[in-house]
């Protein structure tokens, strides 16, 4: 403000000369953002003067006007004394809003190249593009001033109505604006969204109840949807992030209101729609009986029993079965009926070919598809929680998340929804008590590819996914879904039962791999695994070993070929003591082979131990010669003790974690942790089914036979997995 005379610029902005108006205008938009400037200029009169230039200018000096207006509004200035100029035309009185808004409607049309049905782009060239913007600014601070906190008490003609006088003259206006959400210029477009919000705000809010919803309609019709769901998949979100989050805020305004709306029957539009989805059903009509008697009155139509339960009510009386949904369920479900409804009237003719408890209800089915799509999109979310949404816009990295284009092709994702609950009920084989089953897998189908979609993925993609998202998959991802759920709700106490769970399995395990060990196993000896041919080679001789039954030696014995029987520990000379052992350990060698030959891998499994130094072993004995105590302690250390050739995975998954189990270390194969996992996740499913023996019904026959056990001794086992 320092430098600037205000009264003469005041002075300046009335002059005769178009100059000097000009560098004055000029002067105002870039000092009129400040408070205390703009204070002053309104009490000097210069509101008056400026609003002259909005009138009566031109080119650049009109655009610079209407910046200027436009900044001085934004600052919640000049509004009591804009209320309080008035104008008179033909007789009548008539707010300065109200004039204002006429022309700058005629200014925005007279400066767009416009023409039903086809919109010729704006030309980039000043000022005609500033003076489009201007003017859109200032008609948004109209539409949206009955919003500001601090003049809520006004009455004045602001809001929708104070454009309605200039839409009745110039109904192309609403065309001529959704078009300017193709604009290459992001500042015009973000102006024209804006305003297109304004109105949408301002409608809902102020309009009666049968008169915003045709508004709304008109600008469907008008394409405004399809512009805004391009904008939102732009690259361009930075310039429009703001009014596009408050557009699809408003979006779920809308969804609520719609849904709040109760289904009356005593309405004519509500049973209207009843009527037209009865009659998309093609419903039987009884044949005419001719009267036995030329005197006798023609009965009257009979009511057809299952006349609304036969399309998936689950009464007679449908309008209650609305109540959770409301209008919302109504549209959708006329919306599917009226756009299909070849598709309707043969899913009608399968069911009625099926049983009753087999049938797939269709009305009920597609209100909770309504229900799901409204929890989804939580659109029950508190304006104060939008509010939030704006300030992560500043942040510029909360995209992806702020924005659901998706939300704006509801009634695809509702029919979507729907033909995968169909797809569902007849892969399933589903029944009417299995319809929360069926919702359930479509609720979790929605939040996986509605809610993992990507700002930028289309609509087709993912009908498409929903069309195509296998049964078997979606039931693993409900298990996966059903144990987070249990672990959020359960915390510790669930944490505490899969620790000891998973210590219970592994103890398990640990029996049966040392069990292998006490069954023993045959190793080749003398294999070359660096050859290629390590296939084809012959062992020079094999290695039977097997642990003591008291587990604590390794007993092995060297034999030239396998015997036909197993051999008793008596006949294994050598041993090496469980006590001695420190570690086990394997390593595993990929082998090139030609390329007629598959790829191979061997492993070996080496058994680390303490070896005194003067420990000597005599020849074809197991007997050893130990120092003493004293000398043992200084003069011990770790050597191999054994070598083994596992020549499968699972023996050499068996043995090598046998024999670290053995040493109470943990397992390190695959093999092993996979049957530890597997055993204790069956258990935790057990667990939190509750399933026990005692509950199982008994019936006539007096439960399952209990198997005898005459003739069997100690070593059987139960076959849980039946076989």
């Amino acid at each position: 403000m320092e430098g600037i005379n205000i009264p003469e610029l005041v002075d300046r902005l009335g002059s005769s000369e178009d100059a000097v108006r000009k560098m004055a205008v000029f002067k105002l938009q870039s000092s009129i953002g400040d408070p205390s400037f703009a204070d002053i200029f309104l009490s000097e009169g210069g509101l008056e003067r400026l609003m002259q230039l909005v009138m009566n200018a031109n080119g650049n000096t009109l655009a610079y006007a209407l910046t200027s207006l436009s900044r001085l509004l934004d600052l919640d200035r000049g509004w009591d004394e804009v209320e309080a100029m008035g104008l008179s035309r033909d007789g009548k009185s008539r707010g300065l809003v109200e004039r204002v808004s006429v022309e700058l409607v005629t200014l925005i049309l007279a400066y767009t190249d416009f023409a039903p049905n086809q919109v010729v782009e704006l030309v980039v060239t000043h000022p005609l593009v500033n003076i489009l913007r201007g003017a859109m600014s200032i008609l948004v601070a109209i539409v949206s001033h009955p919003y500001n906190k601090r003049h809520s008490s006004l009455s004045g003609p602001f809001g929708f109505k104070a454009l309605k006088p200039a839409i009745a003259i110039y109904p192309q206006f609403l065309e001529m604006l959704v078009s300017r959400l193709s604009s290459a210029d992001h500042a015009l477009c973000a102006n024209a969204l804006q305003l297109i919000n304004s109105l949408m705000r301002d409608a809902i809010t102020n309009d009666a109840e049968n008169e915003w919803p045709k508004f709304i309609k008109r600008l469907q019709d008008l394409g405004v949807i399809k512009a805004v769901y391009v904008l939102m998949q732009s690259s361009a979100l930075q310039d429009l992030a703001h009014p596009l989050i408050e557009f699809q805020a408003l979006t779920k305004v809308l969804v609520r209101k719609w849904r709040d709306v109760p289904v009356e029957l005593n309405n004519p539009e509500h049973r209207r729609m009843l009527k037209s989805i009865h009659l998309a059903s093609n419903p039987e009509r009884a044949p005419e009986t001719p009267s036995t008697t030329s005197g006798e009155d023609q009965k009257p139509r009979k009511h057809n029993p299952e006349k609304w339960r036969r399309l998936g009510f689950q009464s007679e009386s449908p309008a209650w079965e609305f109540q959770e949904m409301g209008f919302l369920g109504m549209m959708d479900l006329t919306d599917y009926i009226k756009k299909h409804q070849d598709e309707f009237q043969r899913i009608l003719l399968e069911q009625a070919n099926q049983p009753v408890e087999r049938r797939c209800p269709i009305a009920r089915a597609s209100l909770h598809v309504t229900a799901v799509l409204y929890e989804h999109f939580e659109v029950e979310k508190s304006d104060l929680e939008d509010a939030k949404s704006y300030l992560a816009l500043e942040s510029r990295t909360s995209f992806d998340k702020m924005f659901k284009p998706l939300l704006l092709h509801w009634s695809r994702l509702h029919l979507a929804g729907l033909n995968a609950f169909f797809r569902l009920w007849k892969a399933t084989g589903a029944e009417q008590e299995d319809f929360t089953k069926i919702l359930e897998l479509v609720r979790i189908l929605i939040e996986s590819v509605v809610g993992g979609a990507s700002r930028t993925k289309d609509i087709s993609e993912v009908e498409e996914e929903l069309q195509e998202f296998e049964y078997h998959r979606l039931r693993e991802l409900q298990m996966e879904l059903m144990e987070l759920t249990y672990e959020d709700v359960w915390g510790q106490h669930l944490r505490q039962v899969r620790d000891e769970l998973h210590g219970e399995a592994l103890q398990f395990i640990k029996e049966q791999r040392i069990r292998c060990l006490l069954a023993g196993s045959w190793f080749p000896v003398g294999l070359d695994s660096q050859k290629a041919d390590v296939e084809k080679s012959i062992p020079t001789s094999f290695r039977y070993v097997q642990l003591s039954h008291n587990r604590r030696f390794l007993h092995y014995a060297e034999f030239e070929s396998k015997l036909d029987a197993e051999p008793e520990l008596d006949e294994l000379p050598d041993k090496t003591s469980s006590d001695s052992s420190t570690s086990s350990d394997s390593t595993l060698r990929s082998v090139d082979r030609p390329p007629s030959h598959h790829h191979q891998s061997t492993t070996s499994i080496t058994i680390h131990g303490i070896f005194p130094e003067h420990t000597r072993t005599k020849s074809g004995s197991g007997h050893t010669r130990t120092a003493s105590k004293s000398s043992t302690t200084r003069e011990q250390r770790e050597t191999v003790l054994l070598t083994l050739n596992p020549q499968t995975q699972s023996v050499a998954s068996e043995w090598l974690d046998g024999l670290l189990m053995l040493l109470n270390q943990q397992p390190i194969t695959a093999d092993t942790n996979k049957l530890v996992n597997m055993i204790s996740s069956y258990g935790l499913k057990i667990r939190l089914l509750n399933v026990r023996f005692d509950d199982l019904d008994e019936g006539e026959d007096g439960g399952p036979e209990v198997p005898s056990r005459d003739g069997l001794d100690e070593d059987y086992y139960y076959d849980v997995f039946g076989g």
